[in-house]
């Protein structure tokens, strides 16, 4: 038996390689110092029978054929559409913004797409090229109203950063629409696995030529030289932090059951407000269509310690997340790779690790 192929990390990434490689017939081992697989996708029925996540909502959005077709290998779907509205001074309004946003907190009634659109670029003719989010957001909303009440300190929350101190690319994630299309997403396709994220996973790594171990950390543990190598977990840690910490957001879970069947319109509501200490609510039932007499919530307040979620995009943290990466390609000809969202250090969607996964083992096949 030739040498294994050792995959740190059993989220999205790690199971889309072990999964191809073991359909290869390469005998696969995954880890993770985690007790669980699914890594920030993982989900669980809780003791009231409610299916919830445990690191906050995700919802599956792709338009790329090639990958929505494998990961529906392993997974039925639902037929969902995410929405989301924020709270903003006593209303819910859309977001992304829309021209119902607009109406709604401007107090205008614009009823033409084309209008509102010439209106939001005549706002600030003067930003041309956005060196940071506040202008990305001012440029593309236009409304400074709508920046200040429903962007401005939302951000402060999730990043303990205004705009302007964070890279323009945070806010160019959030679509601007001129119609009344409240989609959150523009995908192709959209839904959410029927019996959630976990079992998906499960599903990837059911392969004979697949060995899982779960609670173990690789960095102490002493295993043979393999054939390769996918490093998955934060790439400063695996060396060591030597050039320093990378800086990263993360989110505190305050959960609750409730004895009713709904508490709030939709999945998701973000509050953007100051005075509120929480970035939004979760009602995860509703992912879902539970039929069920309680229903659990979830309240998330952006922390600066914990597990990490999403990376800090400033110049700083970019720096010397490129002095890892060139340790990094070094270690290539030691068949030794990374791969995914803390690896790259950056804010994956589910459908982009899936997709890195599968160009960097079609890279390695073609070599």
């Amino acid at each position: 038996m030739g040498k294994p192929i050792i995959i740190v990390g059993a989220g999205l990434s790690g199971a889309t390689l072990a999964r191809k490689y073991a359909e290869d017939g390469k005998q696969v081992i995954v880890i993770d110092k985690r007790d669980h697989i699914g890594g920030n996708t993982y989900d669980f029925l809780n003791e009231h029978g409610v299916l919830m996540a445990k690191y906050g909502a995700h919802i599956y959005h792709d338009s790329d054929d090639e990958t929505w077709e494998f990961v529906s290998r392993f997974t039925e779907w639902l037929p969902y559409q995410h929405r989301v509205k924020s709270f903003v001074e006593g209303k819910l309004v859309p977001v992304p913004t829309n021209i119902d946003t607009y109406n709604a907190v401007l107090g205008m009634d614009f009823t033409d797409g084309e209008e509102l659109k010439q209106w939001v670029e005549s706002q600030h003719p003067d930003i041309i090229d956005p060196k940071n989010s506040e202008e990305s957001a001012l440029k593309r909303i236009g409304s400074d109203v709508i920046y200040e009440k429903m962007f401005k300190n939302y951000t402060k929350k999730q990043w303990d950063k205004y705009p302007a101190e964070l890279d323009a690319s945070v806010m160019e994630r959030i679509p601007v629409r001129y119609d009344h299309n409240d989609r959150y997403f523009g995908d192709t396709y959209e839904g959410i696995p029927k019996e959630g994220y976990t079992v998906m996973v499960r599903n990837m790594l059911d392969h004979d030529n697949i060995r899982v171990i779960l609670g173990r950390d690789y960095h102490d543990m002493k295993l043979d030289e393999p054939e390769l190598l996918f490093y998955t977990g934060k790439i400063d840690t695996y060396f060591g932090e030597k050039f320093g910490k990378l800086e990263y957001r993360s989110i505190e879970f305050e959960h609750e059951t409730l004895k009713q069947e709904s508490f709030q319109s939709l999945p998701v509501i973000n509050y953007p407000s100051e005075d509120v200490p929480y970035t939004r609510i979760i009602e995860h039932k509703k992912f879902y269509n539970q039929d069920l007499p309680v229903t659990t919530i979830t309240r998330e307040y952006s922390i600066a310690g914990g597990e990490p979620y999403y990376p800090v995009p400033n110049q700083v943290n970019r720096d010397l997340y490129e002095k890892y990466r060139e340790e990094a390609e070094k270690l290539e000809e030691q068949g030794i790779y990374f791969i995914g969202r803390l690896a790259s250090y950056k804010y994956f969607n589910m459908n982009q690790a899936v997709r890195a996964a599968l160009d960097l083992y079609d890279r390695l096949k073609s070599s």
